[in-house]
C-alpha cells in the first residue's frame, strides 16, 4: 500500500526520484500514466494488470470509454528505476502535469500520483478546508 506525501525535483532530462519506500513495493517495472486532476497515476505491475482488466470491460460502443482508454493508455510508459533511485518521465507526461522543478510524490492506496508541486498545494489546500464536507458527501456512496 502506498502512502505518504514526498517532496522531490525533477531534473532537465525528466528525471525524478522515487521514494524508497515506494521502489520496495514497486518491483522491477511499473507503469506511469496521465491521471486526473492534472497529475500522474504510478501502478505496480500487478495493480496495472487488475486495472486493464477493469478496462478490458468497458464498452466499445460507448464513445465516452472508447476516449477515456485512448487517453489513458496512449501516455503510458513502463518505467525502470536507475541505480540512483530515478525514473524518467517522458515529455508528454511532463507536459501534462505541469511539472517544472518541483514535485511532490502522493501514496494513494493501490497506486500513486505525481505532482507539480503547485498543483498539489493548490489541491491540498482546497481539500484540507473542505475535508468535513468532503468526507460526509461520501457517506452517500
Amino acid at each position: 500500500m502506498f502512502m505518504g506525501e514526498f517532496k522531490h525535483s525533477i531534473d532537465s532530462k525528466g528525471r525524478l526520484i522515487i521514494p524508497a519506500k515506494f521502489r520496495e513495493q514497486l518491483g522491477s517495472e511499473f507503469v506511469v500514466t496521465r491521471g486526473m486532476d492534472g497529475c500522474l497515476f504510478g501502478y505496480p505491475m500487478s495493480a496495472w494488470h487488475d486495472l486493464e482488466d477493469k478496462l478490458n470491460q468497458l464498452p466499445l460502443n460507448k464513445k465516452d470509454a472508447r476516449a477515456f482508454v485512448r487517453f489513458f493508455y496512449s501516455a503510458a510508459t513502463e518505467c525502470q528505476v536507475d541505480k540512483q533511485g530515478r525514473i524518467n518521465l517522458p515529455e508528454p507526461l511532463i507536459d501534462h502535469a505541469a511539472i517544472q522543478k518541483g514535485c511532490v510524490i502522493v501514496g494513494v492506496a493501490d497506486r500513486f500520483e505525481i505532482w507539480s508541486e503547485d498543483r498539489w498545494d493548490s489541491f491540498s489546500n482546497d481539500a484540507e478546508e473542505n475535508f468535513d464536507e468532503i468526507a460526509e458527501n461520501l457517506l452517500d456512496l
